[in-house]
Parts: C-alpha cells; sequence; structure tokens
C-alpha cells in the first residue's frame, strides 16, 4: 500500500496460514510492479519471523514488523538505555517497535491499510469471495482491489 496515495502496488491471495511465507514475495512484486523497493515497511505480526527480519535488515530497508499480538489500545513499554549488543534480529525489531518513534510509524499502520480495505468491503461491497478456489479468488481480490 503507497501511504501517500491510497494505492495499492502488490496484492496477493492465500490458502495457507502463516502471512511470514508472503513478506519476501509481496516485495518482489511491489519491486517489479513499482520499479522499486519500499522506503519503509509496516507489518503486522503475522509477517514476523527471524528469515524475514533479517532479511529487512540486510536489504536496509526500514521495516517496521511487530513481532507480537498487541491487544488494542495497550501500547508497550518504551525500551530504555542502550540495546545489547547480542540481540536477535526479533529483539532488534521488538526494541525498535518499543521507541517512541517506532511506535509512531507503526501507528500510521492504521490510518494507511484500514481505509482502503474499508473502501474495498464497504463501497465495492467485498464483503466475502463469491467464487471458488484459490486462482478465482485471486482473480476476484485482484478486480476489486484495482479497479474503481
Amino acid at each position: 500500500m503507497d501511504g501517500d496515495h491510497q494505492v495499492i502496488v502488490a496484492i496477493g491471495v492465500s490458502n495457507q496460514a502463516s502471512d511470514a511465507v508472503h513478506l519476501l514475495p509481496m516485495l518482489e512484486r511491489i519491486q517489479a510492479n513499482s520499479g522499486r523497493l519500499p522506503e519503509a515497511l509496516i507489518a503486522d505480526a503475522g509477517y514476523c519471523s527471524t528469515a524475514n527480519l533479517e532479511t529487512c535488515e540486510a536489504m536496509g530497508l526500514a521495516a517496521y514488523i511487530s513481532t507480537s499480538r498487541q491487544q488494542h489500545g495497550q501500547r508497550p513499554r518504551p525500551s530504555r538505555g542502550r540495546a545489547p549488543r547480542d540481540l536477535d534480529a526479533r529483539g532488534r525489531m521488538s526494541r525498535k517497535l518499543r521507541s517512541k518513534a517506532g511506535q509512531a510509524i507503526y501507528a500510521l499502520r492504521k490510518t494507511i491499510v484500514e481505509p482502503v480495505f474499508a473502501q474495498i468491503k464497504g463501497a465495492r461491497g467485498l464483503d466475502r469471495f463469491r467464487l471458488r478456489g484459490l486462482e478465482k479468488v485471486d482473480g476476484e481480490w485482484a478486480l476489486m482491489a484495482t479497479t474503481q
């Protein structure tokens, strides 16, 4: 999702329970569709895996991927002091998200992604898929997400 213009830059439908396996393929789709990688990436806990976090770090991508599910309205305690040197990728991301800047950036996910999903569901009437089969559902989602 392009946050400045509320434009979907890459889509996909899956029958897999975990979103984590889709982060890197989605980044490839974004690059194929737009010609570049995003400046920043905000994703919920479903996309969190050590491999995804390490890959984003290696790519130099400013990623903000929640490391755990948060209850509605609860904010994590802010991190204080210097980060321990032996933190793994998940620890570094958790600490990053607990910073004031990290919390502010991650909160943008609600204002960037959710309004677009609401438009698709409300204005375009996609409250459920009407077709059956992964390929047909993917096509139905692509049609709803890209047409006006």
